[in-house]
């Protein structure tokens, strides 16, 4: 059962979050601020010699999938380049791709093979790692490697690999973003989801307090909102012990059971409905991410909204400004904060259960 009383007292947050969590959530704008600079001192600017033939994102378990997933949304259909997201490097990689890589797990070796694999035959490579490893191995003198500056525990180094990702495109041409510009914000965004303040100001515990004792239903109303979804996904699981369902709002709507629960649950149909039968099980919540902007995201969530009339929409652009990766940073910032805020709550992240403090 969650204690909400806990989530308002920042002393006993503290005892609570022995491993430190909340502060290493809190250190994403350091996480990116880090990353530009030891792209700066290895010489990323080198990529921009060539467009590549091809862009591949591998994806090897971790944060590294849903940083991936983001950085093929926000390039979106309009990249003059093929954008390849996989997780293993292509048998057709050469000398005209680039290859860009993050590793949660130094010792994994299926990356250390597909890296092998690209830097035999003379692709460019970005990846972030620790400097210690098979995975550094299996790149050195190939790769541009970004090692971390700014450790934190296994499933909080989000930002540093998306970090890594946009600087790349941006050398490339392939986009154009502010890298630093998001640090500043989600800065920002860490010091309003600061343990000091209470719930009703605080997004990331109010968004915790709406995931409680719920099934949450993370849609995305566009590719980027999805792909940030998914690493909602992954910190709830991680550090709450929640199971989300994730999909883009399309989808969702083409699975007729799940989404009539929804439309139940948005309707006000069980507002009288009793709230100690455990029978019934989790109610859905449903939460409608939306990171893009224009015409057609406007007419997605107007349709959506209508659908589901009590869904709650989770709309960074409503309340910051900046481009769309900057919103679908701040996005995962929050959701990674409020994972921690229900697992704290919850006693998930006490006793033999706390999460290990594997660097990322």
């Amino acid at each position: 059962m969650l204690d909400d009383v806990l989530l308002d007292d920042p002393a006993r947050l503290a005892e609570a979050d022995t491993g430190g969590l909340l502060r290493a959530a809190a250190s994403a704008g350091a996480q990116m601020r880090s990353t530009v600079e030891a792209a700066r001192e290895f010489g990323l600017d080198r990529l921009a010699e060539d467009r590549p033939r091809a862009l591949v994102l591998l994806t090897r378990p971790g944060v590294g999938p849903a940083a991936a997933e983001l950085l093929a949304a926000l390039l979106g259909p309009a990249c003059p380049v093929p954008v390849v997201v996989t997780d293993v490097v292509p048998t057709w990689i050469g000398a005209l791709d680039v290859v860009i890589a993050h590793a949660d797990d130094p010792g994994d070796p299926v990356l250390a093979e597909s890296l092998d694999r690209a830097a035999r035959r003379g692709a460019r490579i970005v990846l972030t790692a620790p400097e210690d490893g098979p995975v550094a191995a299996a790149a050195a003198g190939q790769a541009l490697l970004l090692p971390p500056r700014v450790h934190v525990p296994h499933g909080l180094g989000m930002a540093r690999a998306l970090a890594a990702g946009l600087l790349a495109v941006n050398q490339l041409g392939l986009l154009r973003t502010d890298v630093g510009q998001i640090a500043d914000e989600l800065d920002r965004e860490a010091e309003r989801d600061h343990p000091m303040h209470e719930s009703f100001v605080n997004p990331a515990k109010a968004l915790a307090l709406r995931l409680a004792d719920r099934t949450p239903l993370l849609w995305g109303l566009d590719h980027a909102a999805t792909a940030v979804a998914a690493h909602a996904a992954q910190s709830l699981a991680t550090f709450s012990g929640v199971v989300s369902d994730v999909a883009g709002y399309p989808q969702a709507v083409l699975r007729p059971a799940l989404h009539r629960a929804a439309v139940q649950a948005t309707s006000g149909h069980d507002l009288f409905a009793d709230p100690d039968d455990l029978t019934a099980g989790p109610t859905p919540r449903v939460l409608l991410l939306a990171v893009r902007r224009g015409p057609i995201a406007e007419a997605t969530r107007r349709a959506a909204e209508d659908t589901l009339p009590g869904a709650d929409l989770v709309a960074p652009a409503d309340e910051v400004t900046g481009d769309e990766a900057l919103c679908a940073a701040l996005l995962a910032v929050r959701f990674d904060l409020a994972a921690l805020y229900l697992g704290l709550a919850a006693g998930t992240l006490g006793g033999p259960g706390v999460v290990s403090p594997v660097i990322a």
